[in-house]
Parts: C-alpha cells; sequence; structure tokens
C-alpha cells in the first residue's frame, strides 16, 4: 500500500477527516481511559497520521523518558506498515522522523506557560514550527480550569491541531451528562473532540463522547487492538 493510501484507509479518519495538511485548526481532542489502556498508543497514531500528512508534529511527553517515547512510535509504526504493507517502508520512516520533535517534562515540571516558552524558543530560532501537538501525560485530575485554559488559549494562537490524555481512576464514578468520565467531565467545554477507551472482550473499544466531526458518531466501531496497540476497524 502507498502511504497516500494507507492516510486514506486510516480509521483514524472518523475524527480526523482532512487527508491533507491541518485545515481545520485550531481545535482540541482528549483521549480518557484507565492507566494502561492505551492512551498513548492511541496519541501516537494521531501524530502518525498527522505526519503522514506532512505536518510537523510535537509530541509533548510528561512523566515519560525520551527513549520510551521513541520507542512507542518505532514499535507503533512497524506495525502500521507491517499490516497494512506499506510501500516504502525507509523513506516514509525518514520522512516521520524528520517532521516529529519529542519535548519532556517532569511530572510536577510542566505548565502552559512552560510549554509555550519552550515553543517560542524552537519557532523564533528557526528549529522547528509544528502544526499539531500531542500531550502526554497531563495530571487533569489535580488541574483547574486556569490551566486548561491556558493550554486552549496556547492552541489556538499557535493554531494547532492537539490531542491530550487524561487518566480516568477506577475508583472515580463521576461523569458528565455527555458521560466523560471525572476528571475530563470538569474541562469537556475545552475540547472539541473527546474519546473513551474502555476495555472489553474484544479488546479496547473507543468510543465518541464529544466531536466536531459529525460522521464520527455513525462511523463503523473502532477498537484497539491489545496485542498490536493499533487502531482498527472491528
Amino acid at each position: 500500500m502507498l502511504k497516500k493510501d494507507l492516510i486514506l484507509k486510516n480509521p483514524l479518519r472518523a475524527w480526523e477527516p482532512d487527508t491533507g495538511h491541518n485545515t481545520e485548526t485550531p481545535r482540541m481532542g482528549l483521549v480518557v481511559a484507565h492507566r494502561g489502556a492505551g492512551k498513548t498508543a492511541v496519541l501516537v497514531q494521531f501524530a502518525l497520521d498527522s505526519l503522514l500528512r506532512g505536518n510537523r508534529v510535537a509530541h509533548v511527553s510528561i512523566g515519560q523518558s525520551l527513549e520510551k517515547t521513541k520507542e512507542w512510535y518505532e514499535d507503533l509504526f512497524q506495525e502500521l506498515a507491517g499490516s497494512y504493507k506499506l510501500e516504502h517502508v525507509g523513506e516514509v520512516h525518514s520522512e516521520i522522523a524528520a517532521g516529529r520533535l519529542i519535548m519532556t517534562f517532569n511530572a510536577g515540571g510542566f505548565s502552559a506557560a512552560k510549554l509555550e516558552e519552550r515553543l517560542t524558543d524552537l519557532i523564533e530560532q528557526d528549529i522547528f514550527r509544528p502544526d499539531s501537538i500531542v500531550v502526554d501525560g497531563f495530571d487533569f485530575e489535580h488541574a483547574d480550569a486556569a490551566q486548561v485554559e491556558g493550554l486552549r488559549k496556547l492552541v489556538r494562537e499557535r493554531k494547532l491541531h492537539a490531542w491530550f490524555s487524561a487518566v480516568r481512576p477506577r475508583e472515580e464514578k463521576r461523569e458528565s451528562a455527555l458521560g466523560v468520565p471525572a476528571p475530563g467531565d470538569r474541562f469537556e467545554d475545552y475540547f472539541d473532540c473527546i474519546l473513551l477507551l474502555d476495555p472489553d472482550a474484544r479488546g479496547v473499544a473507543l468510543t465518541t463522547l464529544k466531536s466536531d466531526v459529525a460522521a464520527s458518531k455513525d462511523h463503523p466501531a473502532i477498537r484497539l487492538d491489545p496485542t498490536t496497540f493499533l487502531v482498527n476497524e472491528s
């Protein structure tokens, strides 16, 4: 399969309908799940999809090492390439690596202001100007509205496509009218799209709780394979 065909057939088209460079920006998406259910795998696949479409992606990893984050990209790209029998794998891999920048933060050392500072330095020094950003590991449980508003403001001002992850505590049963579980329920108004990962007997289901893409709720069932961690249509 050629890269352009992979872009068209990718199940993530349910939530990212653009097949070229990002055009509907800025927008923010949130992936909510219990710890270990596959949030990072989904974020990395959104990032890979954006990279395949020619966008530059900044991956913000909070509380995880640079090496571990790179492993996620390498493993999922190889699974993706093998599953779809992608042609010119080496060339596509080089394109992806050139368009991606990984930034790491300590668990207690991240804020919208610090992210803005790093992005400003990268852009002003003509090192890297992202079109998309994924933020993995932000502590929504202990965040307040001002912190999330700051991230929303950054995304809008930088005209970014953004995806975030949120850990759903197992002991917390609170959820919003839309079905968004805590802690995401307090911040659902800041996001254009919210997905829930929910393990079941067949793997991990991806459920759309909120979306600015009209067709996403009518899309065929999509799941995360617990063996390969790839997003597939079931």
